[in-house]
């Protein structure tokens, strides 16, 4: 055999045995010399306590836990219509009603935080092969399809009297108002949903791409001319919000993927990379919540669910845009230096704190179920090291899970937040199980840590959670 050849093999053989290795849990070597053991022989093997566990949940204990999301939401969201003087329910009317309205429950099925919802939803029924998951995004979707196919009209006509069960939806006036349900109406679509969808995205997407306020440069802004040529101070003239990242950054990349024109993406890639320049702290590797534009000094406030938005953003933005394309890379460079900077900041317990870089603010579920989803995203899309941020996605989720509770209610989740320059502002905004904004991270979080915990094993290896090879 040729020395070349014999190289080639014991370097395979090699390769092979150590994969063969990282499958197997370690343990410290046994000690070699004889005689009575110390008092400190053992002390590495004693039993520690986590509070969460200290493991990687089985698919069907992660699904148990989406279920009782799932059984609560479906009880609590009805999707039908009602008269809003006798409450009596209706059916679909023939044309606009101005007494038909959505029967109330919990939450808006037209919220942003919805949008976010619908995407979880489709993303566990993929994850679990459960169609219940499924059908709660896609009754809903039929039943804001129909209702823009009957009202829309009117809305048009007079959008200032106009009355609509959803008239937000067909006249909005803020990216909150479209973008994170047109991204769920596009990301349904795709994945070939039988829903009539052209009214909700031409209205939504249109919203979204072209009418929204922005700097003279073209990144998302608040605090612009209102119809009568009033700025509106949202707080200020000029404002970024960094939840505008997610608000806007998905549904104008799906533009690009519904349509094959390549200006959305050149766009969305573009949001990224202006927002993440004037807001994102390099030292730190985390971003501020808000900047005003002609300021000389931001204070910063590191809020954490606005950083999950924009991690979040970039992973939805990366599912899409063509690896080709000329800002890719960058993208990608600067999702992997927040995902950095987010890991220097998990609590020992697996989640992050309301202020990122301030622990002795209060730890917030729904900002770590979405950086939960979005790492584990990230790993499996392989734009992050399964090695390093495999066991930090399992931690996290452990951690979200727990705050889940047997009725499928999501504790820990601050309430809808503004921005602000003061710590007390955040210190001190109230959590609530009705607070929305937490149930469409726990159902993406849970379907994501499914399928990488499908593809890569992780495991204890002398004692500490370790990437162990691929399935």
């Amino acid at each position: 055999m040729k020395l070349n050849q014999f190289k080639m093999q014991a370097c395979s053989l090699l390769t092979s045995a150590m994969f063969t290795g990282l499958a197997m849990a370690q343990e410290a070597p046994p000690v070699q010399e004889k005689g009575p053991a110390p008092a400190d022989a053992m002390l590495h093997a004693q039993a520690v306590h986590y509070p969460n566990p200290y493991r990687v949940m089985e698919s069907g204990e992660v699904k148990a836990v989406l279920d009782r999301v799932l059984s609560y939401l479906d009880a609590v969201t009805p999707a039908e219509l009602i008269n809003k003087n006798t409450h009596a329910v209706m059916a679909m009317p023939a044309k606009a009603d101005p007494e038909a309205v959505l029967k109330p429950g919990d939450f808006r099925l037209t919220s942003y935080e919805w949008g976010v919802t619908y995407a979880g939803m489709l993303a566990a029924g993929a994850a679990t092969g459960d169609h219940r998951y499924t059908d709660y995004t896609v009754k809903r979707h039929q039943l804001l399809s129909d209702l823009a196919r009957v009202y829309a009209p009117a809305v048009q006509a007079d959008k200032q009297n106009a009355q609509a069960p959803i008239k937000g939806l067909l006249n909005p006036h803020a990216l909150d108002d479209a973008g994170a349900l047109c991204m769920s109406f596009l990301q349904a679509k795709n994945a070939g949903i039988k829903v009539d969808y052209g009214q909700l995205v031409g209205i939504c997407g249109a919203f979204v791409t072209e009418k929204e306020y922005r700097l003279k440069d073209g990144t998302l802004a608040r605090g612009g001319p209102d119809a009568e040529g009033r700025i509106r101070q949202r707080p200020l003239a000029d404002t970024l919000w960094l939840d505008d990242m997610f608000m806007g950054i998905p549904t104008i990349a799906l533009m690009g993927k519904a349509t094959g024109n390549s200006k959305y993406y050149d766009d969305a890639a573009r949001q990224v990379l202006q927002f993440s320049r004037r807001m994102f702290n390099p030292q730190l590797g985390i971003y501020m919540h808000g900047y005003v534009e002609g300021m000389r000094d931001h204070p910063e406030m590191h809020w954490a669910r606005a950083n999950g938005w924009a991690l979040m953003a970039m992973v939805e933005l990366l599912e899409v845009l063509p690896k080709n394309h000329k800002d890719y890379k960058a993208v990608e460079a600067q999702l992997r230096a927040h995902a950095n900077g987010l890991a220097k900041f998990q609590d020992k317990d697996g989640l992050w704190h309301q202020l990122i870089d301030r622990p002795d603010s209060y730890l917030e579920t729904s900002a770590s179920a979405i950086y939960t989803y979005a790492i584990a995203r990230a790993v499996n899309r392989g734009y992050l090291d399964k090695e390093m941020f495999g066991p930090m996605a399992n931690l996290a989720w452990n951690a979200v899970a727990a705050k889940v509770n047997a009725k499928g209610e999501v504790e820990g989740v601050c309430v809808g937040t503004g921005m602000a320059f003061d710590p007390a502002f955040y210190y001190y905004r109230p959590v609530s199980t009705r607070a929305a904004h937490g149930y469409g991270p726990v159902l993406l979080a849970g379907a994501e840590i499914i399928a990488m915990n499908r593809k890569y094993k992780f495991g204890l290896n002398d004692s500490g959670l370790m990437y162990q090879g691929p399935r």
